[in-house]
């Protein structure tokens, strides 16, 4: 077992966790983002196993594409994806678990192919567009910053806790990650759906090393709570300016999240400073 599984391993989370948000067709969408779950509790398992047999493992990806037009090309492409880790399986149980999710998840797709309509996917298309509302350019401008800026911001915190959930040895710090691991799953699920309505759905950027190969944990932390300020601030902000009853109790909800999530993380800077 070696990085190169886990990149594909990650690779096949984002393909079909993008795969939920970019497909119109609710029940294939409702579908796929469970399954996206199964996928990176595969990508937490392996990366105990990594870590065990003290084998170093990053967040580096392998080119992957998810730009594609229509439900059956998008499906194709999570089916290959999927299909590609099985190279890199030994025999034990963990991999016997994990082949037999995947086997039922390609079986559901491939029955997808037969059964579901190929519709045109408008995820990519630019269109600027949100719904029925009537937003003007500035508000539109506005929603198109914050959501490109805070999904990167969940996508990195959902990697980031997650290794440092697999470098503690205290259940209190497990528990506070996996929290925080859970919410940030939820705001990516409603910022990539947003995107994807806007047309301007994309994969968030690569992570660098320092970024979750922390040295000083306390800073990281005081630095993730002003990180968690700022958020609280923007979707203030852009509830006001979007001046739009839903859009705005959304984001006031998005808010009030934030501030659990600073509590949380107060109580985690407690515990690793004492």
């Amino acid at each position: 077992m070696d990085n190169n599984l886990f990149k594909v391993k990650h690779n096949s989370w984002l393909s079909i966790l993008f795969g939920s948000f970019a497909i119109k067709n609710s029940e294939i969408s409702n579908e796929l983002y469970e399954f996206s779950t199964i996928a990176f509790r595969h990508l937490r398992w392996i990366s105990r196993e990594l870590k065990a047999l003290h084998v170093e493992y990053n967040y580096d990806r392998l080119e992957l594409n998810i730009e594609h037009n229509t439900t059956h090309e998008f499906l194709k492409s999570i089916i290959s994806t999927i299909s590609s880790a099985s190279l890199y399986y030994n025999k034990s149980s963990l991999f016997e678990r994990i082949k037999t999710d995947e086997h039922y998840m390609l079986s559901r797709l491939n029955s997808m192919l037969i059964s579901c309509k190929d519709e045109k996917i408008t995820a990519f298309n630019r269109g600027m567009k949100y719904e029925n509302r009537e937003l003007n350019p500035k508000q539109t401008s506005s929603l198109v910053k914050f959501l490109f800026e805070e999904s990167y911001k969940e996508y990195e915190l959902i990697l980031v806790y997650a290794y440092m959930q697999n470098h503690t040895d205290s259940i209190q710090e497990n528990d506070i990650f996996q929290d925080l691991i859970d919410e940030s799953q939820y705001h990516l699920k409603s910022f990539g759906t947003m995107m994807s309505k806007l047309g301007i759905l994309s994969l968030p950027r690569e992570l660098h090393e320092k970024t979750y190969k922390i040295d000083d944990v306390s800073k990281f932390i005081v630095d993730g709570i002003k990180e968690e300020e700022a958020a609280k601030e923007m979707c203030k902000a852009l509830s006001a300016e979007v001046n739009d009853k839903d859009l705005s109790k959304f984001f006031d909800f998005i808010n009030y999240q934030e501030s659990y999530h600073i509590d949380l993380m107060k109580k985690l800077l407690s515990d690793v400073t004492h």
